[in-house]
């Protein structure tokens, strides 16, 4: 009896390995079909493919297209190109070389030669200028996509770190005197600059922004206010603010007066009409508020007076207006719809670009002739303009001078003194230019 039972528990154990074993071996064969299926329904995998663009030839082409002594191309079509002389450019190259460690150029792991830092300067300051995509100069510089839009973002940074104290920055007492000066040549004592606003397309502006930088026309902007001189020099920059809103809007941002309400701007004095003033002013268009600061056109003139001196201020403005526009024809990126997703970015390269233009500015001023120097130094003789050089910026020490500065929003917002300032400057237009016919 007890032999029967183990062999019946012999053969029930025999019976549950063979059934588990022919399911294991069915669930593995499904297992083993399905992943075969998968393996043969997945896309090959692509392999990045190197391309051997032969950066040396690109950078050889380059010196004798543009910079060896007999160089391919003349002078004035690389200032065409380039946006600027060569002496400029190679010193920008020189420097960004020197103190960037990505423009030096190095060897590889296998002892070979990179870019040179005339290629990455070359790549960056041509989709500046041009506004192309990154892949637009490949076949003549031999520089990848990524590796050019690398040049550009490293370019800008070094542009703004290196040269941006000396040209982005607010006006000297030496400067605030030639201004006056200028102003005071002009028709309008006590005037240094204009200021207005750019809007800058923003393509790919990220879908949730669109509401706060969408302007009526249905495309999203970023706003730029500007301070510009005669000679298109750029004075203040404010960069960033939505394009939903207006020039008022921007001015409540913006830190234009910030070194006056702070007590840090120098003190100007000036005469206008045989009348004192102690603020300094800009010209604006008729969006702007009724504040000392800013002096506006007449819209309706009713008498040769206010005639004559709309047409001196719309056309003195008009400074600012041609510094947005040589900027825009100078650099294509900015007049272009911008392309790029990160705003730190854009707010970089347009930095970058009138840094660039103030630079060129310097460079090419003295090969034009704007004003005629024989009456620039007449004004310098008789100059009713002047800023107190001795003046302190410091920050106030006592009460005096702090309740001096806690005045001055009032006194740049006062309407009676732009009347008295605006009527004033009216006269003094007269008196100075009604000297034709039309006006006798």
């Amino acid at each position: 009896m007890a032999s029967s039972s183990s062999n019946n528990f012999e053969n029930l154990d025999k019976v549950l390995d063979d059934r588990f074993e022919q399911v294991y071996d069915q669930a593995f064969d499904h297992i083993s079909a399905a992943h075969a299926d998968r393996q043969q329904a997945r896309k090959p995998r692509k392999k990045r493919v190197h391309i051997e663009r032969n950066r040396e030839d690109g950078h050889i082409r380059l010196w004798n297209d543009y910079f060896s002594e007999d160089a391919t191309y003349p002078p004035h079509l690389f200032r065409r190109r380039f946006r600027m002389n060569k002496a400029l450019f190679m010193r920008i190259t020189d420097r960004l070389s020197n103190e960037i460690l990505f423009f030096q150029q190095r060897r590889d792991a296998t002892g070979r030669f990179g870019l040179s830092a005339i290629q990455k300067c070359t790549a960056a300051i041509r989709m500046m200028a041009y506004g192309r995509a990154a892949d637009a100069f490949d076949e003549y510089l031999r520089i990848s996509e990524t590796t050019t839009m690398q040049c550009l973002v490293n370019f800008v940074e070094g542009v703004i770190n290196l040269f941006g104290d000396e040209y982005l920055r607010r006006p000297t007492p030496e400067d605030l005197q030639r201004l006056l000066d200028i102003g005071e040549l002009r028709g309008f004592p006590g005037m240094i600059g204009s200021i207005d606003c750019m809007h800058w397309e923003w393509k790919n502006c990220p879908t949730a922004w669109k509401g706060q930088y969408t302007r009526g026309s249905g495309k999203s902007t970023i706003i730029l206010e500007a301070v510009a001189s005669h000679d298109l020099w750029i004075w203040h920059t404010f960069f960033g603010p939505p394009g939903t809103l207006n020039d008022i809007n921007v001015l409540d941002r913006s830190p234009v007066f910030d070194d006056i309400l702070q007590g840090h701007a120098p003190k100007v004095n000036y005469f206008v009409n045989g009348r004192e003033y102690h603020l300094a002013y800009y010209l604006t268009d008729g969006i702007y508020p009724k504040w000392a600061t800013f002096i506006q056109s007449i819209r309706i003139p009713q008498d040769p007076k206010a005639s004559l001196f709309a047409t001196y201020q719309e056309a003195v403005r008009k400074d600012v207006e041609r510094a947005f526009g040589v900027l825009q024809s100078r650099f294509a990126i900015v007049k272009n719809p911008d392309l790029v997703h990160d705003k730190e970015t854009i707010g970089k390269i347009m930095r970058a670009c009138i840094i660039l233009h103030n630079m060129i500015v310097k460079d090419e001023r003295d090969g034009y002739r704007q004003l005629d120097p024989t009456e620039f130094a007449q004004v310098e003789t008789h100059r009713t303009s002047h800023v107190d050089s001795t003046f302190s910026t410091d920050r106030p020490s006592n009460v005096n001078n702090l309740m001096t500065i806690l005045s001055k929003p009032k006194e740049v917002r006062s309407q009676e003194k732009h009347q008295q300032l605006k009527d004033d400057l009216v006269e003094n237009i007269w008196q100075k230019f009604a000297t034709n016919q039309y006006y006798n």
